[in-house]
C-alpha cells in the first residue's frame, strides 16, 4: 500500500530531522557556551552540522537514493535554506506581529516546515523517475 509507505517514509525523516537537531543544538551549546563563540555563529555551524547529518541518513536510508551527492547535495541544500527562509519569516509573523510565545511559534513553525522538507526532499532532491532511478 502506497500511503503506509510513505507515511513510513515520512516516520523516518522526522527520527532523522530529530537527529540532526540533536547535532545543531549539540555543536550550538559546545561552540557558545565552551568555546565563547558567538550564538549567531555556533547557530550557523550547527544548522550546517545537523543540515549534514540529515543528509547523510535521508540520502541512504530514509530515501535510498541512487541520485549523485554532486546533485543531490546542492537539492538538499537548497531545499533546507528556502527552509531556513521560511522559520524566519513564520517566526517574526507569529511571535512578533501575532504576539504568540516564542516557544510555541517555533513548535507551529517546526509542524509546519517538516512538511515543506519532506515534501521539497522526495519529490525534488531524491525523487526517482518512473523507471526506478534517479
Amino acid at each position: 500500500m502506497i500511503a503506509r509507505a510513505e507515511l513510513i517514509r515520512f516516520a523516518r525523516f522526522a527520527a532523522v530531522g530529530l537527529v540532526g537537531t540533536i547535532a545543531h543544538y549539540a555543536l550550538l551549546l559546545a561552540l557558545v557556551e565552551i568555546g565563547s563563540v558567538p550564538p549567531l555563529a555556533g547557530s550557523v555551524a550547527g544548522f550546517l552540522l545537523g543540515a549534514m547529518v540529515n543528509y547523510a541518513i535521508n540520502h541512504r536510508f530514509v530515501f535510498r537514493s541512487g541520485r549523485a551527492h554532486a546533485e543531490a547535495l546542492p537539492r538538499f541544500m537548497t531545499v533546507a535554506g528556502v527552509g531556513l527562509c521560511w522559520n524566519a519569516l513564520l517566526m517574526y509573523l507569529l511571535a512578533e506581529l501575532m504576539g504568540l510565545h516564542y516557544l510555541l511559534a517555533q513548535i507551529l513553525t517546526t509542524g509546519l516546515l517538516l512538511v515543506w522538507h519532506y515534501v521539497g526532499n522526495a519529490v525534488w532532491t531524491f525523487r526517482r523517475d518512473k523507471a526506478g532511478g534517479v
